[in-house]
């Protein structure tokens, strides 16, 4: 197939995506597709009309990549592209939107305090209750961007304006000591299945982004040494995470697992890293799906997601 591969992008997570674009247009032309490369920025949108392709795969992370924005604009092209649609993109990457939605589902999240550009930080503080340490992030980013692991009220305001100058959004968030697991699913609508949970074990104190990214920087546990029911919980739940959303082909659930006490969520990321250390392909290779299959079947995901789309609106 002819197939458009969009990578790179504005956001903080540039230099991620293009390594994730690499990748994957590396496995395209492996299994013998035509492949037109795009290095997507927003002020040259009409790239995405003038496609003559089957379909795209959007390997952008991250702000006008993930977040609804360019699924919308290839909606709006007709040309169907691999990850979920234009609301699930927004949503999921709301964090403190998302987090309402998994509560309601019955999933664990942390206590947290969402403080929006325009507000009154003292009073935000304030309702937060001087609980420490505590987590601060930019409510719109991903990988660690911006994060603070606040342990008192100086670093708690320093934070802040750290993570406002990423986001107009900022959320406070309960620490929870724990394991950092990390769940993918894959599979059509109303069929998706977990993969295999992913411990990670970072080298640094916690799983920042020289952590996700660096070769070495983190260990992958797959699958997690985790009992039946806590794996079951686990793999139950970034399912559920993926539908109450509405995500679509595939997606990976963040999660930190207590000493005691359920799992707790953290995110859900509908377009999760692809380069040659991210989790998502460990878990592929793990049930015996290589790189190019797994690329492949986001492919397949997208192209039959379009078809009974264009049937409904027939």
């Amino acid at each position: 197939m002819r197939v458009a591969v969009l990578y790179g992008g504005i956001s903080g997570e540039r230099e991620v995506s293009l390594s994730s674009g690499k990748s994957v247009i590396q496995a395209l032309e492996g299994k013998g597709h035509e492949v037109v490369a795009i290095d997507f920025h927003p002020e040259r949108a009409e790239e995405i009309f003038n496609l003559d392709v089957e379909v795209a795969v959007i390997a952008l992370h991250g702000k006008y990549g993930e977040d609804g924005r360019v699924q919308a604009l290839l909606e709006l092209a007709d040309i169907p592209y691999t990850g979920s649609g234009v609301l699930a993109s927004a949503l999921a990457m709301d964090k403190a939107r998302s987090k309402l939605h998994f509560e309601k589902a019955g999933i664990r999240i942390a206590r947290d305090v969402l403080i929006e550009r325009g507000d009154d930080i003292a009073d935000k503080v304030r309702q937060w209750g001087g609980e420490f340490p505590c987590v601060v992030k930019p409510a719109q980013e991903g990988s660690s961007n911006g994060l603070t692991i606040a342990m008192d009220d100086a670093m708690l305001r320093s934070g802040i304006e750290l993570a406002f100058q990423a986001d107009d959004a900022v959320l406070i968030e309960q620490f929870i000591k724990g394991r950092e697991v990390t769940v993918p699913v894959l599979g059509q609508k109303g069929a998706e299945k977990a993969l295999p949970v992913i411990e990670i074990i970072p080298k640094n104190e916690f799983y920042d982004y020289e952590s996700k990214y660096a070769v070495g920087g983190s260990e992958h546990i797959c699958p997690a040494d985790f009992d039946e029911v806590t794996t079951q919980k686990l793999q139950e739940w970034a399912v559920l995470a993926h539908q109450v959303l509405g995500c679509s082909g595939y997606s990976r659930s963040d999660f930190l697992v207590p000493e005691i006490g359920h799992p707790v969520i953290l995110e859900t990321n509908t377009l999760p890293g692809m380069t040659a250390t991210s989790l998502f392909p460990d878990g592929a290779r793990a049930i015996g799906i290589d790189y190019p299959e797994l690329v492949e079947s986001f492919i397949n995901l997208a192209i039959t997601r379009h078809q009974a789309t264009s049937n409904n609106i027939k």
